[in-house]
C-alpha cells in the first residue's frame, strides 16, 4: 500500500513532541481527538482545555496545535484510506515514531476503525441537508398586455437545515413547465448515477 503518512518537516517537528510525551497522556489525548475525529465544526478540545494541555504536556501553544493536527490528520488518513491496524504501525514506524507510541495509536485505530469510519459515513458534507419539501401549483390566467393567458407554475418550498439548525430554513423556487421538466430529467441522471453506484 502507497504511503498515506509522508515524513515532511513539520511530520517531523511532531513526531518529535509526540515522541516526548508521556504514553499515559498520549493515550488520552488520542482517546479524546477519536472522539470528536467526525465533527467537522468541533474541535477536539476548546481553548481552556487547549491552555491546560499546553502545561500537562509542557509544549507551547504551536508545538500543541501542531500534535493535535498531526494526530488528526493521520487518524484522517486512516479513515479515508481504510487502513488496516498492520498497515498503520508500518507507516508510524517509517516516519520514526517511538515503538509505544506507535502500539498505542495502532491499537486505539484497532479498537475504533469500524465505528469511526462508519460515523465519516454518515457525517453531512454539505453544510445544509433537505429535511422536507412542499410544493404549490399557480397558474396565472391574464396580464394587463394578455387578456387569455394560461401559465402554470410550479413553487417548491425546500426545508433546509444544517447540523446544529434546530428549525429547517425555508427555500422557495419558482419554474415554469419547461424549466420543471429539465429539473426533473437532471434529477433523474442523478438517481441513475447513484443506482448504479449502489
Amino acid at each position: 500500500m502507497a504511503s498515506i503518512i509522508k515524513e515532511t518537516q513539520s511530520i517531523r517537528e511532531a513526531v518529535t513532541h509526540i515522541n516526548a510525551i508521556d504514553l499515559n497522556k498520549f493515550s488520552r489525548l488520542l482517546s479524546r481527538i477519536l472522539q470528536k475525529l467526525h465533527l467537522k465544526a468541533e474541535r477536539s478540545f476548546s481553548e481552556e482545555e487547549e491552555e491546560k494541555l499546553q502545561g500537562a504536556l509542557s509544549l507551547d501553544k504551536q508545538a500543541l496545535s501542531l500534535v493535535l493536527e498531526t494526530v488528526s490528520f493521520i487518524l484522517e488518513q486512516a479513515v479515508y484510506h481504510n487502513v488496516k491496524p498492520a498497515s498503520l504501525k508500518q507507516q508510524l514506524e517509517s516516519v520514526h515514531l517511538d515503538p509505544d507510541k506507535v502500539d498505542a495509536l495502532s491499537q486505539a485505530w484497532a479498537s475504533t476503525a469500524s465505528d469511526t469510519v462508519e460515523k465519516f459515513r454518515q457525517r453531512i458534507f454539505a453544510r445544509k441537508k433537505l429535511e422536507h419539501v412542499g410544493w404549490q401549483l399557480n397558474l396565472q390566467m391574464a396580464q394587463s398586455t394578455q387578456a387569455k393567458l394560461k401559465s402554470p407554475h410550479a413553487v417548491l418550498e425546500l426545508g433546509v437545515a444544517g447540523e446544529e439548525d434546530q428549525n429547517a430554513e425555508k427555500l422557495f423556487v419558482e419554474f415554469s413547465h419547461q424549466e420543471l421538466l429539465e429539473f426533473y430529467s437532471k434529477l433523474e441522471t442523478i438517481q441513475e448515477q447513484l443506482d448504479s453506484l449502489t
